[in-house]
């Protein structure tokens, strides 16, 4: 029989974490994480990294893989995770992958599509015109040729944006198609995603209590040590949702509650922007609470084992 697979998605503040740590306890689990922002060193209470005391408590594989100037792909995301998949089914355990990062999951379980070289002029013209208009001039252009990728991408992202228009620019189709007919899929597990989809007020409620958690367990000092030891505020995981409301709000260009009301509204866009993802992308099995996850990916292995 197949080894089983499980993956916990949804939006953030969902609650997939405490989903994970549970059917870990309780069913041999060991956790892969899922998230763009959990890689790098350093980056612990802005992107709600698993205690040191939940990582005591269960094994979390792909967290802290590198320091924040250093480049992750999703496509080293989806090599080292699946040697960590392998790693934790030859020892007899449980794989749990949680996370939201939607083109880290599809890159580890269906592959992912390597794309034209790339086209050094091309850049050049979109950073201009990035540096002349912002961002949101770049994002209509990427709408236009391919919303599917306008819809997932913040306006900020502009290194994906960039790269999304020059994949469209190469090959006349949008780089949301060529995701979705490329790529080696994983093999040799059975695999069920469940989802968390909480009603929109409830979700508004985790993430404003979850904001408030980081400034009181430290996000401040978290960030004012990584620019301590030198990393530059413009780095792509310093322009994260948090981290760059904390370098704001340590710039005086924010004050406290101005930035707790940007921490919760962006986020609550990128919640909306990671349901479109999961939608388009994969076939879960959603659920509308914590507890209705739990019983659907239990009776799922119960199956699996009968």
């Amino acid at each position: 029989m197949l080894p089983r697979l499980i993956a916990v998605v949804g939006p953030t503040g969902a609650g997939k974490s405490a989903l994970a740590l549970r059917l870990a306890r309780e069913r041999g689990g060991e956790i892969v994480s899922c998230d763009s922002l959990q890689v790098y060193r350093g980056l612990d209470i802005g992107s709600a990294k698993a205690s040191l005391e939940e990582r005591r408590s269960v094994p979390h594989h792909l967290l802290d893989v590198v320091d924040p100037d250093e480049e992750f792909s999703a496509a080293e995301y989806a090599r080292r995770g699946r040697a960590a998949l392998l790693d934790i089914t030859r020892r007899g355990r449980l794989p749990i992958v949680a996370g939201g990062t939607g083109l880290y999951l599809r890159a580890l379980l269906q592959g992912l599509f390597v794309g034209p070289s790339r086209d050094l002029a091309l850049r050049r013209r979109l950073e201009a015109i990035a540096e002349r208009y912002g961002d949101a001039r770049l994002h209509r252009l990427l709408a236009r040729v391919d919303p599917e990728a306008a819809a997932r991408l913040p306006v900020g992202d502009r290194l994906r944006v960039v790269r999304a228009l020059e994949v469209f620019r190469a090959t006349g189709r949008p780089i949301s198609e060529h995701h979705r007919g490329a790529g080696e899929p994983l093999g040799g597990f059975v695999s069920f995603l469940v989802g968390i989809t909480p009603a929109r007020p409830a979700l508004r409620l985790a993430v404003e209590q979850r904001t408030r958690d980081m400034f009181a367990r430290g996000l401040l000092d978290e960030v004012r040590g990584l620019l301590a030891r030198g990393y530059a505020p413009e780095l792509r995981p310093l322009r994260a949702i948090g981290y760059r409301q904390a370098l704001a709000l340590l710039g005086g260009q924010l004050a406290r509650a101005e930035a707790e009301r940007d921490i919760v509204s962006d986020t609550l866009r990128l919640a909306k922007r990671q349901m479109t993802w999961f939608r388009h992308q994969a076939s879960v099995a959603w659920c509308p609470d914590l507890d209705s996850a739990y019983a659907a990916a239990v009776a799922w292995l119960d199956r699996a084992e009968g």
